[in-house]
């Protein structure tokens, strides 16, 4: 009778721990196959049939809000739009591309919680970057630059190096760091933001003003007594970025970018945002 119960005791507990088993690789599958499409940007996209991009709200040229229709605009608003039309070419699945407003500290986050599919938002391609998330092939040769009074005879960073000159530039940025490098007997002013470095430069507290090429192309077209001098004195290339492990997604829109360069398209969005820069040759910004 004792050995009975003990066999039966041993069939239930086998039983149990069978269903145990099985229960456990079932959740352990559901769980995985669920973190795969958590992971995988293309998969999701072409689920919802949509591409969430993050861009820039108060990036004149590049993605600016219009506060009166509540539509982004801009040259990256664009280019987003492009390679969405592209994209969905490429995988047979047609999607629409929606746009979210993004900071430079809210973008990363964004894409990692999910929030945004991609960015395409004035962002430089760096090492540190690029240890945590994916960057395409680059689609704007950024860099630094300066701003000058049109009659200033400034014609580039090294004529400024000299201790009669001083530069303006942002706090937190690496703006004096580069300036310091090209025109290390200038003098050099640090505000706290751009809209300050502007009234700075108007007031005639510095001659120039130096930071980011994209961003300078905003206040030239915004005061036309002013225009960049000399063209870009770093490198710094913008790259369209997703969460990291995103080949998939990295592979379509390389391929996609290629193409609008190739056909034409991406000429045709530089003309229509930087052929009134003063002081800039757009043509030199055209995909070669």
């Amino acid at each position: 009778m004792e050995k009975a119960k003990k066999r039966q005791f041993g069939i239930i507990a086998t039983i149990v721990l069978a269903a145990v088993i099985v229960l456990g690789l079932l959740w352990a599958t559901t769980a995985a196959k669920k973190n795969e499409e958590h992971q995988d940007t293309l998969q999701r996209v072409q689920k919802l049939g949509r591409i969430v991009w993050g861009v820039k709200a108060d990036t004149k040229l590049f993605g600016l809000m219009d506060t009166k229709t509540g539509v982004a605009k801009g040259f990256d608003v664009d280019i987003a739009k492009a390679l969405t039309v592209q994209i969905s070419k490429q995988t047979g699945v047609p999607m629409s591309a929606e746009f979210v407003p993004v900071s430079s500290s809210s973008k990363i986050q964004l894409l990692k919680n999910t929030n945004i599919d991609g960015t395409v938002s004035t962002m430089t391609i760096t090492p540190e970057r690029e240890k945590i998330i994916d960057f395409t092939n680059q689609y704007f040769d950024a860099g630094q630059s300066i701003l000058v009074k049109k009659d200033s005879g400034i014609k580039s960073i090294k004529d400024m190096n000299d201790p009669k000159y001083k530069i303006i530039v942002i706090v937190g940025t690496t703006a004096a760091e580069e300036t310091k490098k090209f025109a290390p007997k200038a003098k050099l002013i640090a505000v706290q933001d751009y809209a300050t470095g502007m009234q700075a430069l108007k007031a005639g507290q510095g001659q120039a003003m130096s930071t980011d090429n994209a961003i300078l192309y905003g206040f030239a077209t915004e005061n036309p007594d002013y225009q960049i001098a000399g063209g870009t004195f770093t490198h710094g290339p913008y790259g369209i970025a997703f969460d990291n492990n995103q080949r998939p997604m990295v592979r379509e829109t390389n391929k996609a970018l290629a193409i609008i360069k190739e056909n034409g398209t991406y000429n045709k969005l530089i003309k229509k945002w930087f052929s009134d820069v003063p002081g800039l040759d757009w043509h030199e910004l055209e995909a070669k």
